[in-house]
């Protein structure tokens, strides 16, 4: 194993590659992230002579909400939180890794077919991601692995994504001579959360995980996406970037999630197709009356929806590349409107009390005051919104969000330049 650096005796070259990553001034308070890193996994696994450092970031989707199921395009961009990683060897063909705060899990390499048992456990990707690399010949080795995470769980930041980035990356570096490109690290953790932990996710949350950045993503043909970095430094935007926790519990509502695929699906079925991208524009406006006779007006506008925010995301990538805030700002806004009124993933069907979304963004709407940008993050229902808000009114915006839906709801990120990495 080609491991760089001892947790004990070699920290220079470590301390150097998080000012790199992170930025002099975030530099001091990550390392004493990665300082707490190598001390958990010397205290889980024993002193251990040689070690290897990753990181891989949390995603925010900046536009095209719910499209990259239906092979549309997206704008994703990943962050300055992440899930980090110390590794090193064991000679025992088995992979054990301690996330802080987690029970350890072991995978034995010489078992690596899909476990039913797993499902939608951390076991099953890592199970997953090994199973591939395997399978295409990779020499793997044991390893212990220690891991600690910022990105928040439940927020649509993506913190499963991260996770199966983190893993992919390991294996790629340590036993695969990194052959693999980070699309590719991408389309591993997908299969492993298809697979091995029974999640029929699209390929969204890990693209923006691995590549780093922010990315243009057309999913037009799945298997050979095409990804576009978008240069644009958002620091000179004068706003800042904002994920708001609306507080709303994702559980129990998978069969919301489910929906809204499944009544795009029967819409693809009127015409012979599997996905809203292979259906033309105009051929579905056409056979409207049709298709709300046969599959309902909620069906119907969740389509409408799709095709507009495929369309709005190309606006948006246009808009940064001339330097257009203002117009991209615009973009982001009517995505937003889009999401609550047509694809309608704000409020679960049926739900009086309980509507924390919609308030959360009736709240961002009321403070920006017709600057700035807001919408539903992610999923919808449940999670987060993204608020786009000028730095003038940022202490202000962030202490009645904070009041309003609890303390910490606001949290203010950044973009970060590169994704899933090994520190060396």
């Amino acid at each position: 194993m080609d491991y760089t650096f001892s947790p004990v005796t070699d920290f220079t070259e470590l301390e150097d590659a998080v000012a790199r990553l992170y930025g002099p001034a975030a530099a001091p308070r990550q390392l004493e992230r990665y300082r707490g890193l190598l001390k958990g996994l010397e205290e889980t696994f024993g002193p251990c002579g040689r070690a290897a450092v990753f990181s891989a970031p949390g995603r925010t989707e900046i536009g095209g909400n719910h499209t990259d199921h239906q092979h549309g395009r997206v704008l994703a961009g990943s962050i300055d939180l992440d899930a980090i990683a110390a590794v090193a060897p064991n000679t025992e063909g088995i992979i054990r890794l301690q996330s802080e705060g987690y029970p350890l899990i072991e995978v034995a390499l010489d078992d690596l077919e899909v476990h039913p048992g797993e499902v939608n456990t951390s076991a099953a990707i890592i199970r997953g991601v090994a199973a591939w690399f395997a399978r295409q010949g990779c020499a793997l080795e044991g390893f212990n692995a220690y891991v600690m995470s910022n990105v928040l769980g439940g927020s649509g930041l993506s913190s499963s994504a991260a996770f199966e980035v983190l893993v992919g990356n390991i294996i790629n570096s340590l036993f695969f001579g990194d052959r693999c490109p980070p699309i590719q690290i991408a389309q591993i953790g997908q299969y492993a959360e298809n697979v091995y932990f029974g999640k029929p996710s699209g390929l969204l949350d890990q693209m923006g995980c691995s590549v780093g950045g922010m990315v243009a993503i057309d999913f037009k043909d799945n298997a050979n996406p095409v990804v576009e970095k978008i240069d644009f430094d958002f620091a000179t935007s004068g706003h800042a970037l904002c994920i708001i926790d609306s507080g709303a519990d994702h559980a129990d509502l998978t069969p919301e999630y489910a929906a809204v695929p499944g009544e795009l699906k029967e819409i693809c079925a009127h015409f012979g197709r599997s996905v809203l991208r292979e259906v033309p524009e105009a051929d579905f406006f056409a056979a409207l009356p049709t298709l709300r006779r046969k599959v309902g007006d909620r069906a119907v506008l969740r389509a409408v929806h799709i095709y507009g925010d495929n369309a709005r995301v190309a606006g948006q990538v246009e808009a940064l590349r001339r330097g257009d805030f203002d117009a991209f700002l615009m973009h982001v806004t009517k995505s937003g409107l889009s999401s609550w009124r047509y694809l309608q993933n704000v409020v679960p069907a049926g739900y009086t009390h309980h509507q924390e979304v919609a308030v959360a963004l009736a709240m961002a709407e009321r403070l920006l005051d017709g600057r700035g940008a807001c919408r539903v993050h992610g999923g919808g229902f449940a999670g987060t919104i993204q608020a786009f808000v000028p730095l003038d009114m940022l202490d202000g915006f962030k202490t009645e969000m904070d009041r309003v839906l609890g303390g910490g709801a606001c949290h203010v990120l950044t973009i970060r330049p590169v994704g899933g990495v090994r520190l060396a």
